[in-house]
């Protein structure tokens, strides 16, 4: 019988907020589509306030002051927030000038990364169990995405792995701080992002004008996606190891395809439904596995 108090309770519930994380994250990629009238840097900025706005209305609602809940995070949020700020950029980056079947497969490298972080760190050890899962989560991908991978754009590629490199280092920053709310973090990187896409946006010549119905997609992916994905995703992080918690959230790669062929028609290849089943198969057996091992 599984455990139902004390931290083996808590490290279940940590790891069903990381699965809901990953399912509502999996929709970025169909609303980045559907925002076709605007570029990258301005969807960007007003993707960062719809989520900064997001973030500010839960730590007033919570009755947590703003800036002290910042400042309690110390520098450990402040380097968690310039990560975050850099996967948000690459990954917008990345779907934009590449497939969202090659953006996510490179950023699922992400488990990789943050266990070598973490293992530098934190010093936080990753399972034998944990190596095999993130070797299934790798090959399930690969088999996904496979067959498309040499036609993607280079340069879509490597942005998309820059935000592989800047979540693993979010995972890690708030598995640090986990005896602290590291909320505030996602605010940090909200604004970090959206002042960094606003300057880019006047610099290039784009403006910050915008079709009304792209800044509402903007704005919803930043409340949706990120305010309660990554808001889930926080939460979880602090019953959950670092690279478990990035292998767990990695359902985001199972149904993103999933829900960019109910939107736009695009039916998965038998090769990349394979690579799904297993992909999915890794994650639910690592979650099996390490509900049943002893904490």
């Amino acid at each position: 019988m599984l455990p139902v108090s004390g931290p083996h309770r808590d490290r279940i519930v940590g790891r069903l907020w990381v699965l809901s994380a990953g399912l509502c994250m999996s929709v970025g990629g169909p609303i980045i589509r559907l925002a076709d009238e605007s570029t990258a840097w301005q969807f960007l900025l007003y993707r960062s306030l719809g989520a900064a706005l997001a973030l500010l209305a839960y730590l007033l609602v919570a009755g947590h002051p703003v800036l002290p809940a910042i400042r309690r995070t110390g520098v450990t949020g402040l380097i968690g927030g310039l990560c975050l700020a850099v996967g948000f950029i690459g990954y917008v980056w990345g779907v934009m000038n590449s497939t969202v079947a090659n953006a996510l497969f490179l950023i699922s490298a992400s488990p990789l990364f943050a266990a070598l972080l973490a293992w530098i760190v934190i010093r936080e050890p990753v399972s034998r169990s944990m190596w095999v899962a993130m070797g299934g989560v790798m090959v399930g991908v690969a088999i996904m995405i496979g067959e498309g991978l040499a036609e993607a754009d280079l340069f879509g590629d490597l942005a998309a792995l820059s935000a592989a490199l800047g979540f693993a280092g979010f995972t890690v920053c708030i598995r640090r701080g986990r005896h602290t709310d590291m909320s505030p973090t996602i605010l940090i990187a909200a604004v970090i992002a959206a002042a960094v896409s606003g300057t880019m946006a006047l610099a290039g010549g784009a403006g910050l004008a915008v079709p009304l119905a792209d800044v509402g997609l903007a704005a919803a992916y930043g409340v949706l996606v990120i305010g309660a994905g990554i808001f889930m995703l926080t939460i979880g992080a602090r019953h959950v190891p670092a690279a478990e918690l990035v292998v767990l959230s990695l359902t985001e790669v199972v149904f993103g395809p999933i829900w960019v062929a109910l939107a736009f028609g695009e039916i998965p290849s038998l090769l990349t439904l394979a690579g799904g089943i297993v992909l999915l198969g890794s994650i639910v057996g690592q979650a099996v596995v390490g509900m049943r091992r002893p904490d």
